[in-house]
């Protein structure tokens, strides 16, 4: 029998989860026994494959029509789909954005800021990806599995790995949802 397929992707976000997902240490290898892991943004594989995987992970919040594009992308490829820290399950700190005009916003990052020369402008571009309201996942895409915390803890990332490796819906309860 072939190992479950595992692929993930980050969206708005600082990395956090991803790093996290790397503190689980030598238990990737664990993880690694029970699952071919294959694109993800530490690996040179960049998006799911087209025949799918069976479990997709995402991380961060969906803030842009490129981020859109990632997330339909992965749930078509997908059977599972997990959402991975609070970005992705509530829109997190990127959120804030939302309670600021858009425009606004964009004059503050590329016109006015200390660092701005005196030729700053908001790019525009077909080729640059549009932003949009800040959204979690759940928002645009079904998610199967919310994973939160900022980051999540790595023992939780690890035994929500192990369990979807294994054919298993993780179970999020008790001492699996906590802040440190």
């Amino acid at each position: 029998m072939s190992k479950p397929k595992i692929s993930s992707d980050w969206l708005a976000a600082c990395a956090g989860c991803h790093m996290s997902l790397l503190d689980i240490d030598e238990r990737i290898l664990q993880v690694a026994e029970l699952a071919d892991i294959r694109a993800t943004p530490i690996t040179d594989l960049k998006e799911p494959d087209e025949d799918g995987v069976d479990v997709g992970i995402l991380s961060g919040a969906i803030n842009n029509t490129a981020n859109e594009e990632v997330a339909l992308r992965m749930r078509e490829r997908c059977k599972i789909l997990v959402a991975l820290g609070d970005c992705a399950v509530f829109g997190g700190v990127v959120a804030m954005r939302n309670f600021f005009d858009l425009e606004e916003s964009l004059r503050r990052a590329y016109i006015e800021t200390e660092s701005t020369d005196a030729e700053g402008k908001i790019p525009s571009s077909p080729e640059i990806a549009r932003p949009t309201e800040v959204r979690a996942v759940k928002d645009v895409v079904k998610v199967d599995v919310s994973v939160p915390g900022c980051p999540p803890n790595a023992d939780v990332i690890f035994y929500v790995l192990s369990e979807l490796a294994q054919g298993r819906i993780p179970e999020l309860k008790d001492d699996k949802l906590h802040w440190d």
